[in-house]
């Protein structure tokens, strides 16, 4: 395995460092090291996966991660990217936030005391910024900075330079509540290092600066890249909306037809930030992708490493098997959820219980009404030329008639005409 320093460096995921020393002290004794997740959501979504994948590098390296649920931040939050201010959360939107991602963060890390000294640990800067008062803030760390600093911040600046934008003080306030963060970091675990995307920098190098007025000693901070598409456009974006790693929200089958659909100019670069997969390997991947595209294996390998990671193998070998079923009978043995999932966009029209009983309902004319084809002409023509499926089964009888036995888990029906065609007939 190539040390860890190699790495970050062969995968792409060092942007920016305080110090070219800390190069050689990731490679060396043990660090111990945090980056903060704000809990917004009951869930972390995809456009956290590369900090989660970090952590777990630093880990698997000997080094001791800390995962920060920002309670206390998340109640103010962080101007950086945003192009408007943060609603903020009730305690008890918070708190149920809090509990829902602790055990997605426990799918990443050792926790375990079997983990050592690399045991990892998760806190909650609400326990230490709740209790702090106003004028002790200010007094031992709202000094140590100038507001010409905190303008200066790339984070802060955009805000006030957009028009018709502005920034709150409770916002303006953040970076030095993240600072103190690393200050008890520090203090309460010898915490060296933070790292996070590259529009943290700012206040990472706030939070170092404090440690060294208030401590005298010298801590670290390491960026990344920021995650983006093929156009430049945010990752963890799909036309539906942001893309969670919680199955409640979206679906592990979901979830891994979004990173199949990625694109060729990307797919290499999310091997490397979102996978474990030797150096060797990636490099093979890239060279399928340049010669066969249309195989699309980089990107059946990307989706399937993060599945598993995020859900479980279990549920990666399933997410596939539903992918296959969309083609193939196996779309008989998928249950009502996962079908629903896999028939997400396709059209749908619900059909009374009673015209699939008895003498069921005439595939002709069925395929007329669900619009499939324009005429019953038309619908027996696709039938005979082998061009209608019932179940994703080709049906050839222009008596074919869909009764009950049709009926897949849930009461559902799959009818495709050709090969892309597809409608869901909901029997109720």
């Amino acid at each position: 395995m190539a040390a860890l320093v190699e790495d970050l460096r062969f995968r792409g995921l060092i942007h920016q460092m305080t110090d070219p020393a800390l190069e050689a002290r990731l490679d060396a004794a043990p660090l111990t090291a945090y980056i903060g997740f704000d809990p917004t959501a009951d869930s972390l979504h995809v456009g956290n996966l590369l900090q989660l994948c970090n952590l777990r590098r630093l880990q698997q390296a000997g080094h001791r991660p800390i995962v920060l649920a920002g309670g206390g931040t998340g109640l103010i939050g962080d101007p950086g990217g945003k192009s408007a201010e943060r609603n903020l959360l009730t305690d008890e939107e918070l708190q149920a936030n809090l509990a829902g991602i602790r055990g997605q963060l426990e799918q990443f890390l050792d926790f375990s005391p079997g983990a050592g000294p690399s045991r990892a640990e998760l806190v909650d800067n609400a326990d230490w910024l709740a209790g702090i008062g106003l004028f002790e803030f200010l007094r031992d760390v709202g000094k140590h900075f100038t507001v010409n600093q905190m303008v200066s911040k790339e984070s802060v600046r955009s805000r006030l330079d957009r028009e018709g934008s502005g920034i709150s003080f409770t916002e303006f306030s953040y970076m030095l509540l993240q600072a103190y963060d690393y200050l008890h970091l520090f203090d309460t675990f010898d915490c060296r290092l933070q790292m996070g995307a590259s529009d943290q920098w700012g206040n990472i190098t706030m939070g170092i600066e404090l440690v060294r007025k208030v401590r005298q000693q010298e801590v670290w901070g390491l960026t990344t890249p920021l995650v983006v598409k093929a156009d430049g456009t945010k990752f963890g974006k799909s036309e539906t909306g942001t893309v969670w790693l919680g199955a409640a929200r979206t679906s592990p089958y979901q979830l891994h037809q979004f990173f199949v659909r990625s694109e060729d100019a990307v797919v290499g670069t999310y091997l490397r930030y979102f996978t474990f997969l030797p150096h060797g390997r990636l490099v093979e991947l890239d060279a399928a992708t340049a010669a066969h595209p249309e195989r699309r294996e980089a990107q059946q390998v990307l989706a399937h490493e993060v599945c598993t990671l995020v859900h479980g193998e279990t549920e990666a070998v399933r997410a596939e098997r539903a992918a296959a079923a969309l083609f193939g009978e196996e779309v008989a043995e998928l249950d009502a959820a996962t079908l629903l999932d896999v028939f997400a966009d396709a059209p749908s029209t619900v059909v009374d219980v009673a015209r699939v009983s008895g003498d069921g309902l005439p595939l002709v004319d069925l395929l007329v009404e669900v619009g499939l084809v324009p005429s019953k002409g038309r619908a027996r023509t696709t039938i005979e030329q082998g061009g209608a499926y019932v179940n994703n089964r080709r049906e050839t009888d222009l008596a074919r008639v869909v009764g009950t036995g049709d009926l897949l888990d849930g009461g559902h029906i799959v009818l495709r005409r050709g090969r892309k065609d597809y409608h869901l007939v909901r029997v109720a």
